[in-house]
């Protein structure tokens, strides 16, 4: 039997076995793993979510009964130093010789460590391994328990340095991202994309230097601080370097192999090395003068070696790599893919930009509008997955490409066509190497007709995620392509949609949710499905959040948003935005005397934040007698209806857009539906109110009014289609109820407006013909299933503080009437603010 032994236990090192696994059908080869950390392979690309949850074990790649069950021999904890090619043996730091038929180095990268002067100090770490995050946490609540407001920088702006900025402030230290180049990303993102990601990353609490060269790291013997020079330094207690990566090359020097003038091991596209017994794969491996520091490389390059491995010698690496990627840093989705930036002389640009919510979009294509070169995307990468294909496969650009990134405005929906319009060669899942027509493949032949199972058959989606959209829309294309009912189930424990369920509930008068559990369910239920139910029991009976409450996400529990150290913010109705005198000072004292945080938002109300849990009832007690009610501001239901000042005050104004925006908000509050909603209210096209990115909105025009449905804003804005034109105010409202009421009914859980229209067969034409041409002939039950909504609207604030046993909820603690007093705040710009973010 022959040997191959396998250096590094990395995410590459693990898929090569993997893959060994899988195709060694002889079983005529026993494999041998070496990983220096003291545990077995595990996933560093989410490295950041270890300090979510603090368990290594959550990061795991395979179990050790894995490498046990398949008979692989892992030795963890130790270091191979040596590798003897004349005797094809390699020797450990404990001084064991093992010999091989095959050597795999898999021995990945470390991270570079600039030679800065006072480098070596404690309180400086780099970002890497498990270890490296147990010793800055650590660290961190080392230096917490002597100073109140610590800091913490990161040197370096680039994916791994945003990932680390994260790190640094879930430890709950100020973080500062410091970065040598001009703009954050310097390798995937242009200018303009980089500022909306600087804008939004500074948003969230993190300062961003850039521009910024590290002469010295400042204190005696443990950081203080950093100097860059000229007097310019920053104070900071803590230092994360995350400047880039070298290859962990040098077990290549102890045995001559040939290396490359900058690093790395030289390979073909066999991934052989110089010695044709030993492979390079990964961020070791040198290949086209390239080291490709992506996971989808590493992973082709593993399977690459095990086919040349098992004699099949067709396998090969491709003579380019697509270094196309998408990420969520810190929350905020960033992908590029093909050629990101391009000179005028290559091609055209076209760019959607909107720093007010973050997003930031280019995609290049050709100078005959045909061809799609590559893009950015910054916000917002929902259509990632869709443009990555279009440009690997060469596919033709509709006529209107700008619509790629800003959204349809045709009768038919989606400026995209359907995913099964890829060629089946189309790879869906570059972590796995996963086409379109093994996906297909295996739901029409194998017969694996759900996600899960395609995944589980395919591994498709089991790496980054990020094809998991379009992994859906197969799944669901090629079941409908013969002729089977794409089933989507709530859950595990209903095996019926959201529509299904909500016809069973109100069919059968059903009121409770153990009592639906018990008579279409199975189990106890999940954190899918309950705060599901409770939307559709809320959209039946019009019921508030205060009942079933064991069912209730945490906001609609407690009937206000929870925020990130554990306060919660109050956010009264401030209909259509117009607010009295005598409200605003209501406000204002309210607002002082429990010492809360105020802010006027995009949708005209003020925000309040910084309650805890006990005073909640006794703000909403002098909120009520002021007059005011709840915003709903944590429920999915209506937020806003957001209008301009109209023909009262401007001169521009076609008709009085505030007392009919106050008017629909009043109509629509209280109201439960898959998703929140949002409306808008414009004077005139001028459209001030921004009525054509809400779920629906009315402009004024010479006439009556145009009425818009299905927009969105948010991570994934989409312009509202035109449901009718100059009609007058009572059949807009009639029109509008009618789609919010058919939405309510047809859509999936969280899903928005947009999406819902998208996927609806038809789309806007079709609903135009339910809407106003009552199709299916169910308007008058939408309109009188409307008008009860608004008829048995309750305030659910009022109901809690009037209620003994509601409010008996409001207690930190389920035996003791004491305060949380661990939460604490401090000073800024004369608020209070939690501490964290001081």
């Amino acid at each position: 039997m022959k040997t191959i032994i396998v250096v590094g236990n990395g995410m590459v090192g693990y898929k090569f076995c993997e893959k060994f696994v899988s195709k060694n059908e002889s079983k005529n080869f026993k494999l041998q793993v070496f990983g220096e950390e003291p545990r077995a392979a595990y996933d560093r690309v989410h490295l950041s979510q270890f300090f979510e949850k603090r368990d290594a074990k959550a990061l795991e790649l395979a179990p050790l009964e894995w490498y046990q069950e398949n008979d692989i021999h892992l030795i963890v904890n130790e270091r191979v130093t040596d590798i003897h090619r004349d005797r094809k043996s390699i020797t450990t730091s404990t001084d064991k010789e093992y010999h091989y038929d095959y050597l795999i180095l898999a021995t990945g990268s470390a991270p570079f460590v600039p030679p800065i002067t006072g480098i070596e100090k404690k309180g400086v770490f780099v970002y890497r391994t498990i270890e490296d995050l147990e010793g800055m946490l650590a660290y961190a609540d080392e230096i917490k328990k002597n100073k109140p407001n610590c800091r913490a920088a990161v040197l370096g702006g680039g994916l791994l340095g945003l990932e680390a900025g994260k790190a640094v402030m879930d430890m709950g230290l100020e973080p500062h991202v410091v970065e040598y180049a001009p703009k954050l990303m310097p390798r995937q993102l242009d200018s303009r994309s980089s500022n909306v990601l600087q804008l939004t990353l500074e948003e969230m609490g993190i300062k961003i230097h850039t521009g910024k060269a590290t002469n010295q790291i400042l204190g005696n013997g443990v950081i203080t601080g950093m100097d860059f020079g000229e007097d310019d330094t920053l104070e900071v207690d803590m230092l994360v370097v995350s400047a880039g990566i070298r290859p962990r090359d040098e077990l290549a020097k102890t045995c001559d192999l040939e290396m490359g003038v900058r690093g790395g091991i030289v390979v073909n596209k066999k991934m052989q090395t110089s010695d044709p017994y030993i492979y390079a794969i990964g961020e070791v491996a040198l290949y086209n003068q390239m080291i490709y520091g992506l996971v989808a490389p590493g992973y082709e390059m593993a399977e690459v070696a095990v086919n040349q491995i098992l004699e099949n010698h067709q396998a090969a690496m491709q003579e380019s790599i697509d270094m196309s990627t998408k990420l969520k840093l810190i929350g905020v989705d960033v992908a590029s893919f093909g050629i990101p930036y391009m000179p005028a002389n290559k091609g055209l640009s076209i760019i959607y930009e909107n720093k007010t919510k973050g997003i930031y979009k280019r995609i290049n294509v050709s100078h005959d509008g045909k061809t799609l070169l590559g893009g950015i995307m910054v916000g917002d990468a929902a259509d990632y997955s869709i443009l990555h294909q279009m440009y690997l496969n060469n596919m033709p650009l509709p006529d209107n490409a700008e619509e790629l990134i800003v959204g349809a405005r045709g009768e038919g929906g989606s400026a995209f066509g359907s995913a099964m319009d890829l060629p089946d060669t189309a790879v869906i899942c570059s972590c796995e190497a996963v086409t379109k027509g093994a996906i297909c493949c295996s739901v029409l032949e194998d017969g694996n007709e759900t996600v899960k199972g395609v995944s589980k058959a395919t591994k498709a989606g089991t790496g980054c995620g990020g094809c998991k959209p379009m992994l859906s829309d197969l799944v669901a294309e090629s079941l409908k392509s013969i002729g089977k009912t794409v089933k989507q189930s709530i859950c595990e424990h209903f095996n019926y949609s959201r529509q299904e369920l909500y016809d069973i509930v109100k069919t059968r008068a059903v009121q409770d949710y153990d009592e639906l559990l018990d008579t279409v369910g199975t189990g106890h239920g999940c954190e899918v499905c309950k705060p599901a139910v409770a939307a559709i029991f809320a959209s039946i009976y019009n019921e508030t959040a205060n009942r079933q409450e064991t069912i209730q996400d945490t906001n609609d529990r407690f009937l206000a948003n929870i925020q990130r150290n554990g306060t919660y913010s109050v956010v009264p109705r401030v209909a259509g935005g117009e607010i009295t005198p005598k409200q605003l000072m209501a406000l204002g004292r309210i607002a002082q005397k429990y010492d809360l945080y105020t802010k006027i938002t995009g949708g005209q109300r003020i925000d309040m934040f910084g309650a805890k849990l006990h005073e909640l009832p006794l703000i909403w007690e002098d909120l009520i007698a002021e007059g005011f009610e709840t915003g709903q501001a944590y429920g999915k239901s209506l937020r806003t209806v957001k209008s301009c000042v109209g023909s009262t005050w401007c001169r521009y104004g076609m008709d009085e857009s505030v007392s009919f925006a106050i008017e629909i908000e009043h109509r629509y509050k209280g109201i439960r539906s898959p998703h929140k909603l949002k409306g808008g209210v414009s004077g005139c096209i001028r459209e001030c109110a921004e009525a054509r990115c809400k779920d629906f909105g009315f402009i004024a025009v010479e006439g009556g009014w145009n009425v818009y449905v299905a927009g969105n804003g948010g991570a994934n804005p989409k312009h509202a289609e035109l449901l009718a034109e100059k009609v007058d105010k009572q059949t807009a409202i009639t029109y509008v109820d009618r789609f919010i009421m058919f939405y309510i009914k047809t859509a999936q859980p969280l899903q928005r407006t947009a999406a819902w229209l998208e996927k609806l067969e038809g789309g806007i034409t079709y609903l135009k013909n339910v809407v106003i041409n009552d199709s299916l002939g169910i308007a008058n039950e939408l309109d009188l299933e409307m008008q009860s909504y608004v008829d048995t609207y309750k305030c659910e604030w009022k109901e809690a503080v009037e209620n003994p046993e509601i409010r008996s909820r409001y207690s930190h603690f389920v035996n003791s009437e004491d305060e949380d007093d661990t939460i604490e705040f401090v000073s800024l710009r004369e608020q209070k603010m939690p501490k964290q973010w001081a």
